[in-house]
Formats: structure tokens, C-alpha cells, sequence
């Protein structure tokens, strides 16, 4: 057990068990289905899709910010893999800008992209060592505590009660 935090065998139960229920969820739900429902910001179904697969792929940045913080590196001195722009409007415009990103990606290929950056998050997560997830980092949204227990959150909280609404909107 991460010390202070989740554990990364528990955090790699929740990302699979996550991964599994919404591609099993989402897979069969008609397109239409995904025009349905008013979430955070307004959005339906599909925009709410877009925003679980667009920030999947900051879940592997963050345990390199950890990495970084644990050897006593600034999180600066390695250039992110994409620009990291929270700060620019805060969480909220950022959840926005990935949303609007993803405005003409279908519902298919907002699955396939989730499921891509799932097994990124998921392989980071093997390669990493116990005890980084019990050092203190802060997500994009500002979610502050241990690796382990923040990568629950965003990555597998989250994105569980998206996919909860979307189903739920969906009537199914």
C-alpha cells in the first residue's frame, strides 16, 4: 500500500475495471443516445465523452511529475508531451478548449481515443514503483493529495460518474 494513499495495484484494479465498464457501457449505446442529457457546462453526452478521452492522456504526464518531484527535479526541466494551458482560464476553460477540440470526432472514435490513452495510463501505472504513489502532487483541475489517491480520483472517480450520467441520460 502506498503510504498515505492508494495503492498501485488498487489504482490498477479501478483504471481496468473503469476502461472495462465504459467500453462496455458506451460501446452499444446508439450515437443518438450521446446527443442526450446536460451535464457540467452544458454539455450532452457526446461532449462529456469527448472530455474523459481528451484529458486521458495527462494521467501518464502527472506520474512523470511525480517522478520528477520524488528524484527532486523541477517538473519544468523535461518538456511536457502537451502543452499543459489549466492555468490559461482555469479548469473550466480547459475543459472547454478539450471539448471544442473534439467537436467533430464521433462517438466511435471518442471510445477508440479513451481506450488508447487507457492502456497509456494503465502501462505507466505497471512501470512505476510503489512508492510514487504515495508522493503529493496536484492534478490539472487542481486536485491536490498523493499520486496514487489523485489518479483514483480524476481517473477512475471521474471518469466512472461521466459514464454514469451518459448511461443514465441514455435511459438505459
Amino acid at each position: 500500500m502506498a503510504q498515505d494513499g492508494v495503492s498501485r495495484d488498487v489504482l490498477l484494479q479501478g483504471l481496468k475495471a473503469g476502461r472495462d465498464n465504459l467500453l462496455n457501457s458506451l460501446r452499444p449505446l446508439p450515437e443518438a443516445d450521446f446527443e442526450k442529457g446536460a451535464y457540467e457546462n452544458g454539455w450532452n453526452g457526446r461532449q462529456v465523452l469527448a472530455h474523459v478521452a481528451g484529458i486521458e492522456w495527462s494521467y501518464p504526464r502527472l506520474i512523470g511529475i511525480a517522478e520528477d518531484q520524488k528524484n527532486g527535479k523541477q517538473a519544468e526541466e523535461k518538456p511536457p508531451e502537451k502543452p499543459n494551458r489549466a492555468a490559461q482560464g482555469g479548469i473550466g476553460s480547459y475543459n472547454d478548449r478539450t471539448v471544442e477540440r473534439y467537436a467533430s470526432t464521433s462517438v466511435s472514435e471518442l471510445i477508440d481515443i479513451f481506450e488508447e490513452n487507457r492502456a497509456k495510463t494503465i502501462a505507466a501505472v505497471e512501470a512505476a514503483d510503489e512508492g510514487l504513489f504515495s508522493v503529493p502532487v496536484r492534478s490539472a483541475g487542481g486536485i491536490p493529495g498523493p499520486l496514487g489517491t489523485v489518479l483514483n480520483f480524476v481517473a477512475v472517480m471521474h471518469v466512472d460518474g461521466h459514464v454514469k450520467d451518459i448511461v443514465e441520460a441514455a435511459g438505459r
